[in-house]
């Protein structure tokens, strides 16, 4: 049995049905909890967050490489990013990771002529 999604060889006990499609446990989730980048709960959860902490907002150690590559080049398309992080991590989890630097006010997205290019905030 193959996830309809992701393509990926899953067993029939691990399968599940979203919208009539067979999916795998990591794509059925994301089908359930889609990437949000621009929600203001967050944002405010965030920033709230980080006011209490004592200003210390603390990264994972890949929204930190994240934002090391922002600064670096100044602004980088999402397929860019994706590659120079390699196998480091999935595309959704480069979106959820660029959605929670989003929220912390760190990253922003920019249209340009090519596409979209995130950026330092």
């Amino acid at each position: 049995m193959r996830c309809e999604r992701c393509n990926q060889v899953i067993n029939e006990s691990e399968a599940r049905e979203h919208l009539g499609q067979t999916l795998c446990e990591d794509c059925y989730l994301d089908a359930l909890s889609p990437v949000r980048t621009c929600d203001p709960w967050a944002v405010h959860s965030a920033k709230t967050y980080e006011k209490h902490s004592g200003g210390s907002g603390e990264l994972t150690p890949i929204q930190s490489r994240i934002l090391s590559i922002l600064k670096e080049t100044g602004g980088i398309e999402p397929a860019a990013l994706h590659a120079l992080l390699g196998a480091e991590l999935t595309e959704s989890d480069l979106q959820r990771e660029l959605a929670a630097l989003r929220h912390m006010e760190k990253a922003r997205a920019q249209k340009n002529s090519r596409g979209i290019i995130w950026r330092p905030w």
